[in-house]
């Protein structure tokens, strides 16, 4: 059988079409994997733990770039915080129209038990998160925002029990400067990829994405390596030597 020269570039275009929706289909997968116990157990028993000891199962399952930039600090010095991840993608943009409206439909869909999730493109001039947004978030049971961008209005979210993670504080607002483009899509921060409905987590020592497919399995391990750290924490204060605390399994 011969083939023509337009019968190759069809084979090609066809397979090249093949090729990118299998592209397409892994790169904005979104997992609505059930867990084994409750939404609200699940992220209960991982604010009982800590990112660290978390970041290290992540690493058994050889997922290194799960820990959001440390350019994210905390704005206080947290205990663990935990949510499913909802996302949202800025941009700078000097376009206003339509922006108030989306931003409501936006806030709208967000829900109980999310973690907010903001990439900003990078910018470096507006704020994406004030005092309003806080209070907005705190009302729907939302558990945390992380901004890799810019807040204001610091005074009036310290005066609440509202999590918040960021890269700079500034006064400028975000009208005129930057445009929500989308929300609840798959993220991509510097090497870290974040889905709608990760688990994330948030601490004094930074925002962690746990794959919601592997969390229930993850979380199970980390409460035995939280347990493992107890015994430990227990010889060195009993005054056991390196050698024997390393000798019964246990680690520094």
């Amino acid at each position: 059988m011969t083939v023509t020269h337009n019968g190759v570039d069809q084979y090609k275009k066809e397979v090249g079409m093949m090729n990118l929706e299998t592209v397409i289909a892994d790169r904005e997968r979104v997992s609505t994997q059930p867990f084994p116990v409750s939404d609200d157990e699940l992220l209960a028993r991982f604010e009982q733990l800590y990112t660290g000891a978390v970041n290290d199962v992540l690493r058994e399952h050889c997922l290194l770039n799960q820990a959001l930039p440390n350019r994210i600090i905390p704005l206080r010095e947290y205990r663990t915080v935990a949510g499913f991840a909802f996302t949202v993608k800025s941009a700078p943009n000097a376009m206003i129209s339509g922006e108030m409206e989306f931003r409501t439909q936006m806030l709208d869909s967000m829900s109980e038990n999310a973690f907010v999730i903001w990439d900003t493109s990078k910018d470096e001039k507006a704020t994406l998160w004030g005092g309003v947004m806080t209070a907005t978030a705190k009302g729907k049971g939302v558990k945390a925002a992380c901004i890799d961008g810019g807040i204001r209005d610091t005074h009036q979210i310290l005066e609440v029990d509202f999590p918040v993670f960021y890269k700079y504080r500034i006064s400028n607002g975000s009208l005129g400067r930057c445009l929500i483009t989308h929300y609840q899509i798959v993220l991509q921060i510097d090497e870290v990829t974040i889905r709608p409905g990760d688990v994330l987590l948030g601490d004094i020592d930074g925002v962690l994405v746990v794959p919601r497919d592997i969390a229930y399995e993850v979380l199970v391990r980390a409460e035995e390596i939280r347990e493992n750290e107890k015994k430990i924490f227990g010889w060195v204060n009993d005054g056991e030597t390196v050698r024997s605390i390393t000798e019964k399994g246990g680690y520094f």
